[in-house]
């Protein structure tokens, strides 16, 4: 029972994930490659503030999703004015540049041993670092997540995204100043990502930079894309589908010898066939472009 309500807290964390990319490359067309760096910005923010200067997990988590926005900023003033492949290229640098401060920096980080013993949220002295307990709290949070966006995609804002993502010329030459709602939708991806990150750290209560590579981004990428582009229940059925379908396939009977690899070939095979059958995602609309 354990296992499985820490497979759907990993599950919640990678929603949070999934809502926030999809913020940016579903409904504005921003090719974000990078997207792990921002929780790994909060999850290192949150830890540190708690192992170092003794604050409590729920300031850290606050302040995950602050700093994680700013450096969302930043990477926005940066390269905002880029575009397509390059701006895809810029966000994969800059996500490499974190893993690497991550990995490096160990008298701040710990380097690759990471950092140990983060503290667990807690309620009213009621410990949540069981997968159990720790569920509604990762429930709590993706659903608002899912609320906050949900609020934001249909408000004048997201449809000003959506026109920027379909044709941005035509939306700059309505008088709409694009570079800033880009640097809006990308400062909000930041920070609902450093939120997912500071729950990650302090479920776990272990982090390290292996925890925040490049191959983290394209798989939440990769929920994007088969949850369906600019679909909110698309992102919370892609991370389901895609955390949950590798578990599903364990128990799939072939050797144990070469049980491992035999499920990566029909979980790589299955995600071919639907994303070859329907591009769109399961539960996405096509996007005219």
């Amino acid at each position: 029972m354990e296992y499985g309500f820490h497979l759907l807290n990993i599950t919640g964390i990678y929603v949070i994930l999934t809502l926030s990319l999809n913020l940016s490359v579903g409904y504005c067309g921003l090719p974000v490659l990078g997207h792990v760096a921002f929780a790994c910005v909060g999850a290192y923010t949150s830890s540190l503030l708690c192992l170092d200067f003794g604050w409590s997990p729920w300031f850290g988590f606050a302040a995950a999703g602050f700093i994680a926005a700013c450096t969302g900023v930043l990477l926005s003033i940066s390269c905002l004015r880029l575009k397509g492949d390059y701006l895809a290229l810029a966000t994969f640098g800059f996500g490499v540049i974190v893993y690497s401060v991550a990995k490096n920096w160990a008298q701040l980080t710990g380097g690759p041993l990471g950092l140990s013993r983060i503290p667990a949220y807690s309620v009213m002295g009621v410990d949540l670092s069981r997968p159990r307990a720790f569920f509604p709290l990762v429930a709590i949070c993706a659903s608002v997540t899912y609320w906050i966006e949900r609020r934001i995609v249909s408000s004048p804002f997201g449809r000003v995204l959506q026109c920027i993502r379909d044709d941005e010329i035509a939306t700059r030459a309505s008088g709409k100043r694009t570079i800033w709602f880009k640097l809006q939708t990308l400062m909000l991806t930041a920070f609902f990502a450093g939120l997912a990150g500071s729950l990650y750290a302090h479920y776990v209560t272990f982090i390290d930079p292996s925890s925040f590579t490049v191959n983290e981004s394209i798989a939440v990428l990769l929920m994007v894309v088969f949850g369906g582009m600019a679909s909110l229940p698309g992102s919370v059925f892609g991370a389901a589908a895609l955390v949950l379908l590798p578990e599903a396939l364990r128990f799939v009977g072939v050797p144990q010898s070469i049980a491992a690899p035999v499920r990566q070939m029909i979980y790589g095979g299955l995600l071919v066939v639907i994303l070859l059958k329907r591009p769109q995602g399961l539960v996405g609309v096509p996007i005219l472009r």
